[in-house]
């Protein structure tokens, strides 16, 4: 297979609990993301950056508003055959919604039968990183398996998270044995503190992929889940690979941020990947221009800042401001801001991330918080302050101390 004919899948059925209330009205990959992203944007752009221009996504929970950032994002030219097509839950192999990920894909295996593919990349779409699939497909192919995760590692103490991949002494190319989220794993022989944790990411042989995907859908005894069933079938017969992140070689990266890769399953995750994004050397760099991060049309005018006098100046610093924000005689630090969002004279915005059409109003105060979209903030408010209030006003507060705000609410003072 020196050109093989490959069909990208992207598993985009995800709730989200753990991203309540972000997710409350959309699917987790539709969660927006530094200012101008949504979290699928990171999925997509890679996979098109690598050449990969047959591109479904299976979409199910809430599903609406990812369905059409996609619509309207990710156009191809229908001249060339080229797509992204978003792929809903069709009940086609039975009357039940998605039992797991390997049901998605087994519920639409006729998309890889009318595709024909040699090789099916498949990938989650809700982490933030770079990465050249081309790289691994070729990997895949010269290591003669069926199936092949790559992998990253990650602290031991995460391990609960992921599934966890002990790769074989004898041939280090090769899985041994995969544990899905085990609680007592061991460290890795050159990093006790460290274990190789899967991301998610996949390349499979067609043929193998889908002899699988029947074999599982038998199976009662089966979650049909990619991770805990499907990678421990390959596991067994002894042609699952492994491949290293840490070798994928992204154009324009650099040392620091190499080999990034951020699962933001949770709030303390997802405050802690926007807080990457706004060092003044970013561990996670948006702005590498040859491996660009696609994010569609923004029709927002500049930002603008106002007002300059003693007390009342209007300014920003270490923060990420999108177009159309207005900051009005305000003060922003180590902040988000995304598109439309507008700042009062006298309040303030600090180590928070505040999602489209926000409005702060005059003497309110914002601290370590995320703030979702249509928020209003009336006048002299406080969120992020007060942790005991917060939660008295039903805001979520994470363990570390996040506040967050459901979409569309107003915040009285």
């Amino acid at each position: 297979m020196s050109d093989p004919k490959v069909l990208a899948i992207v598993l985009a059925g995800g709730e989200g609990k753990r991203l309540m209330p972000l997710t409350a009205a959309r699917a987790k990959p539709a969660v927006p993301f530094g200012g101008t992203y949504r979290l699928v944007d990171f999925a997509l752009s890679n996979l098109v950056n690598s050449g990969y221009l047959h591109v479904v996504v299976l979409t199910q929970y809430k599903s609406h508003s990812l369905d059409r950032h996609i619509a309207r994002t990710w156009r191809m030219s229908p001249l060339l055959g080229n797509y992204v097509a978003p792929v809903p839950a069709q009940q086609r192999r039975g009357k039940h919604w998605y039992l797991g990920s390997a049901d998605a894909i087994y519920q639409c295996v006729n998309i890889i039968e009318d595709e024909r593919p040699d090789i099916v990349v498949i990938v989650g779409a809700d982490h933030v990183y770079r990465m050249d699939f081309s790289q691994m497909v070729e990997e895949h192919i010269a290591s003669g398996a069926e199936f092949s995760v790559a992998g990253i590692r990650q602290p031991i103490e995460l391990a609960s998270e992921f599934g966890v991949i002990d790769v074989d002494k004898d041939q280090p190319g090769m899985i041994n044995a995969f544990l899905e989220k085990p609680k007592n794993p061991e460290g890795l022989p050159d990093s006790p503190g460290e274990v190789l944790a899967s991301m998610g990411n996949y390349v499979a042989n067609a043929d193998a992929l889908l002899e699988a995907l029947t074999s599982d859908t038998d199976n009662d005894d089966s979650k049909h889940d990619m991770g805990g069933d499907i990678v421990p079938y390959f596991v067994n017969k002894g042609t699952c690979a492994f491949y290293d992140f840490q070798n994928n070689d992204v154009a324009g990266s650099t040392d620091r941020d190499r080999d990034y890769w951020r699962d933001v399953g949770t709030m303390d995750s997802y405050y802690d990947a926007h807080m990457d994004l706004i060092a003044v050397m970013p561990i996670f760099n948006v702005y590498n221009s040859k491996w660009p991060l696609h994010q569609g049309l923004i029709t927002e005018p500049p930002a603008k800042f106002i007002h300059s006098e003693e007390g009342r100046l209007g300014h920003a610093a270490d923060s990420v401001i999108s177009p159309g924000v207005i900051v009005s005689g305000a003060t922003v630090t180590g902040s988000v801001l995304s598109p439309g969002v507008r700042l009062h004279s006298w309040s303030s915005v600090s180590d928070s991330i505040l999602l489209d059409h926000v409005i702060v109003n005059r003497h309110a105060q914002v601290h370590r918080a995320i703030i979702d979209k249509n928020v209003i903030i009336e006048e002299g408010a406080r969120i992020g302050i007060d942790r005991e209030a917060d939660i008295a006003r039903g805001f979520t507060v994470t363990e570390s101390g996040i506040t967050v705000v459901s979409k569309g609410t107003v915040v009285k003072a």
